[in-house]
């Protein structure tokens, strides 16, 4: 007998061929199979066996067991009247006959009915015909089995949902790597809870920070050439934060890989068009507009020049305005500048009112390369300290009164300190960027990094695009994080957020929300990839620059020489 889930097989409605009586007879058969005196539901539901069935089925005659207990009944009573002196009225015992016979008479209708049933639906349980012993007893044994798989298939299909809704509880091995080594403090803390959040548990997120560029940058090119590869290296991660003034040579070098298919993607479609010109070059690192992209910017600033109020203003000195008034007397010995050749011609070039991407300084530069010479000559005279990494400390603990360098060290500083300013040079600064790149994955031991060998991770471009949504900007403007978002570089803040604006400013800087003003900004620039012809002219310059060296007798000499200096400038 087959099982319908959609219908319970303990309660099937009464069939409409049926007769009148017949219906009322199988409804009430039905009925009993929930009487609770019952330990199971019967096999045979809605059959009416005969009264002579075998025995093996007695418990089918609880269906007409009220009728049965009425027989015993009348039974006991008859055994009791014979054996006793009483004797029945004759018109009782009339009425008893014609009782018993109706009674008779309604069992033999009552199995024909049931007869005519199973007749009529042959395949509905098993054959009233079939009285045989071995015939009931099949009829039972596939009953049985019936009932045996549909309790099974229950408790199965509860095993199954209890099952699957523990899986759906855990967390499996279907995540999503995701590995960065970020230099420390440029990504805001919001960006990584937000990117988990956005992503679900589908993410595996790592974020590994290092001290500086530079140390990102030995480290991936190591690895590449020594094939010294472990799981945490940086050349194993998916993206790296790379220095713009590093990109061309680690694209000429191979150290990074080119982001794949960038212009289909909504992120570059929605990039200021200085960046696409700026980051697509060729395969050498040069500027070139059919190049490709080899790098991602997600923040972006600018030099400085941070200088003491306090001591200004005790000396009666004028505040700092241009790259010019490093080259005061007054500021002899009093200056702290990254080590960086770039910058230090750079801002000798724009002193002279010249750009820092000058490719001939024979040519374009009033007095050509000895002109140069000379005033970086004077600039080494007057700074105390090229140092990248010392310049502040110096200025931090008096040595020096002015402190040239990046914005991203500068800004973190300065809010430590008190009685200090910051100003973006008004001729024109160098701009400088953090980018996101794909280090190359190396052949020499691709065993060792894991699953770098399969490629990066998919999830890179929901990175880049994360990046830069315009709610990320928010960190920058905020000034929690020193630096700007890309977007800014073509739409610049014309005004500090009204937040930061509430009370006495907390730093004295021309300066708006990280960005140097519109009229200084257009006279910014990016460090451009240089010639051979041009570098080799670089390097002949910073090799000429001779930093006087002081004994004991010089350095009092030149204290006291400096002193004079400041007393005849009041």
């Amino acid at each position: 007998m087959a099982v319908k889930r959609l219908h319970s097989p303990l309660s099937p409605s009464p069939s409409p061929s049926l007769s009148p009586h017949a219906q009322t007879t199988q409804r009430m058969s039905f009925a009993s199979l929930r009487d609770p005196a019952l330990p199971f539901p019967l096999p045979n539901a809605g059959l009416v066996l005969p009264l002579s069935t075998h025995r093996r089925h007695c418990h089918t005659l609880s269906l007409h067991r009220n009728v049965a207990v009425s027989l015993s009944s009348a039974s006991s009573a008859n055994s009791s009247v014979t054996s006793s002196s009483f004797k029945w009225p004759p018109v009782l015992i009339k009425l008893s006959a014609s009782s018993l016979f109706l009674f008779s008479l309604g069992v033999f209708a009552f199995s024909s009915s049931a007869f005519a049933l199973t007749s009529a639906f042959p395949g509905a349980t098993l054959a009233a015909a079939s009285t045989s012993p071995a015939a009931l007893e099949e009829g039972n044994t596939i009953e049985d089995k019936e009932l045996e798989k549909t309790s099974f298939e229950s408790a199965e299909e509860k095993d199954l949902n209890e099952a699957f809704e523990i899986w759906k509880s855990k967390t499996f091995a279907l995540t999503v790597p995701l590995r960065v080594v970020a230099l420390r403090g440029s990504v805001p803390a919001s960006w990584i809870k937000d990117f988990i959040q956005s992503q679900g548990r589908r993410l595996k997120f790592q974020l590994e920070v290092r001290a500086s560029l530079e140390e990102i940058f030995n480290e991936v090119l190591t690895s590449f050439k020594d094939g010294n590869v472990h799981p945490r290296s940086a050349i194993t991660a998916d993206l790296i934060t790379v220095g713009d003034s590093w990109l061309s040579f680690a694209i000429k070098h191979a150290i990074i890989e080119p982001i794949q298919m960038p212009e289909d993607k909504d992120w570059f479609r929605g990039l200021p068009q200085t960046w696409k010109i700026y980051l697509r070059k060729n395969d050498e690192g040069l500027l070139d507009p059919k190049g490709r992209i080899w790098g991602i910017p997600y923040r972006w600033g600018s030099m400085v020049i941070m200088y003491k109020k306090n001591k200004f203003d005790k000396y009666g000195l004028q505040p700092i305005q241009d790259w010019e008034d490093l080259w005061r007397p007054e500021l002899a010995g009093r200056i702290a500048m990254v080590d960086s050749a770039r910058e230090i011609v750079g801002a000798v070039l724009k002193y002279m009112g010249a750009s820092y991407n000058t490719k001939n300084i024979d040519t374009e530069v009033s007095g050509g390369i000895k002109s140069v010479q000379q005033n970086l000559a004077v600039l080494a005279n007057q700074v105390r300290l090229f140092d990248s990494t010392q310049y502040l400390k110096a200025f931090s603990i008096g040595d020096v009164w002015v402190a040239v360098g990046w914005s991203s060290d500068i800004l973190p500083a300065a809010k430590r300190l008190s009685d200090v300013a910051v100003v973006v040079p008004k001729s024109g600064t160098s701009l400088w960027a953090d980018l996101w790149a794909v280090p190359s994955t190396p052949k020499s031991a691709p065993e060792k990094i894991g699953g770098r060998i399969r490629g990066p991770s998919p999830l890179i471009h929901q990175w880049l695009d994360f990046c830069l949504q315009p709610g990320r900007e928010l960190p920058f403007k905020q000034e929690v994080v020193p630096g700007a978002s890309p977007s800014s570089l073509e739409c610049p803040p014309t005004e500090p957020l009204k937040e930061l604006t509430k009370g006495p400013p907390k730093l004295e800087t021309n300066l708006i929300a990280g960005v140097p003003p519109p009229e200084i900004l257009e006279r910014c620039e990016f460090l451009n990839p240089l010639s051979e012809d041009t570098l080799a002219e670089y390097r002949f310059l910073i090799s000429s620059m001779r930093k006087p060296v002081y004994g004991l007798i010089q350095s009092v000499q030149h204290y006291i020489s400096t002193l004079m200096k400041l007393q005849s400038t009041k």
